[in-house]
């Protein structure tokens, strides 16, 4: 039982550093991206302020900022996902507890 509780414990501690990471490596990236065009009537593609924030929270502030987004799925961090662009998608990549780990943005 013991060895139990240290496991869930690693586990609870590991995924909150999940959110430092992303937010450290996130700086590169978004400095990549700035030539890249945005989807007709897409007002904003990237929220880098939802890192580390619940999965909810971050698709209601989506899709109250943008409703032309309606497909915004919520994806475990380093799941396979499928390479294709589409306008009215934002994927949530959330560690084990539900929190943003990557920026979202519209693809």
């Amino acid at each position: 039982m013991e060895k139990l509780a240290h496991f869930v414990a690693f586990l609870l501690l590991a995924s909150l550093f999940q959110p430092l990471t992303a937010r450290e490596l996130e700086i590169d990236v978004l400095q990549l991206d700035v030539s890249q065009s945005s989807c007709p009537g897409v007002k904003k593609d990237t929220w880098p302020e939802l890192l580390g924030v619940p999965s909810a929270f971050a698709r209601r502030t989506i899709k109250q900022e943008n409703p032309k987004l309606t497909n915004v799925p919520s994806v475990l961090n380093g799941s396979p996902v499928t390479a294709d662009f589409r306008c009215d998608r934002v994927r949530l990549f959330v560690n084990v507890l539900g929190f943003i780990v990557q920026t979202p943005r519209v693809g």
